[in-house]
């Protein structure tokens, strides 16, 4: 194996919470996030030319962006889930919308090997954080929204197993990572378990809390670890923590692999939530974007959008 070398490609990139990396193949390019920014909400990063590019969309929080096979993206506003056009971001059009009148967001999303959207939610009050209030949803091709699981706290990380038979999901409050059975051509998820419980913070052995996540070339999941400055991989069938790395940004907030032989790993971070003192003095790096090398393993192309 080779050795396992970290960079940080972009500093201080997002100005809130870095989230939802995605690599496009086609163009070599990095898609994520800026979380809870009022501009710069969407970043594409170049691998090999190294220019950055960023628009914002609409007045609400965008948490994600994905390719469609039919050209252009869809990304999260609020409730809602629009396509759009990069180069007339403001030409978007809604193509699902959920849990009106209620004080949630979207949050992660990810493409199943069929082209839906899996996206979950959220309660978010600026002042008064409402746990439970989040749904896990399914977008399907022909836009139809379905439910699979409620009392969510913070949806995150989403994955699947290589054989496409179970769904990885993260709630990062209680911090749990659940497995639903997975049926690919009905795309129902059910059956529900916890199968990873990070320690509880206070705890000796406590890593910061579970957040983004993506799937090796082994079956091994790679989680982001928001409080705990790294990445972890642990074993789903198990439950066993296998390895981490350090990151030099406390709020790791999620990760992909990506590179031209997808064995580069890229994280994310935040800074959200810190004062200008806090974050000069004990997180410079915070809101940066990390590439992790000489991991030994890779991931895969990703899934888009079919509908």
């Amino acid at each position: 194996m080779s050795e396992t070398k970290m960079t940080c490609v972009l500093k201080n990139i997002a100005s809130a919470i870095g989230e939802g990396p995605h690599w496009d193949e086609l163009t070599q390019t990095l898609y994520f996030v800026n979380i809870w920014a009022d501009v710069d909400r969407i970043f594409r990063w170049n691998y090999h030319s190294n220019i950055t590019e960023k628009i914002t969309i609409g007045n609400s929080n965008t948490s994600f962006i994905l390719p469609r096979k039919e050209g252009g993206f869809v990304a999260s506003l609020g409730q809602s889930v629009i396509q759009f056009d990069w180069n007339n971001p403001d030409d978007y059009s809604v193509i699902a919308s959920v849990e009106e009148g209620q004080n949630t967001i979207f949050n992660d999303a990810k493409c199943d090997s069929s082209g839906r959207i899996w996206a979950g939610t959220f309660g978010r009050n600026p002042t008064d954080f409402e746990e439970e209030q989040g749904s896990l949803y399914c977008i399907d091709k022909d836009k139809k929204v379905t439910q699979f699981t409620d009392k969510v706290s913070i949806s995150n990380g989403l994955a699947w197993s290589l054989d496409d038979k179970i769904l990885y999901f993260i709630d990062s409050i209680p911090s749990r990572v659940y497995a639903f059975d997975y049926d690919k051509e009905t795309g129902v998820a059910s059956n529900k378990r916890c199968i990873i419980e990070f320690p509880k913070e206070g705890s000796d052995d406590y890593m910061g809390a579970a957040d983004g996540m993506c799937i090796d070339n082994e079956g091994m999941l790679w989680i982001a670890c928001y409080y705990g400055g790294q990445v972890a991989r642990f074993d789903p069938k198990s439950g066993k923590l296998l390895r981490t790395v350090k990151i030099p940004a406390k709020r790791t907030s999620s990760c992909c692999f990506g590179g031209p032989n997808y064995d580069e790993l890229f994280v994310t971070s935040s800074r959200l939530g810190y004062t200008e003192e806090e974050f000069k003095k004990t997180d410079p790096l915070a809101g940066s974007l990390f590439k992790i090398t000489g991991l030994g393993v890779h991931g895969f192309k990703p899934n888009i959008y079919e509908g």
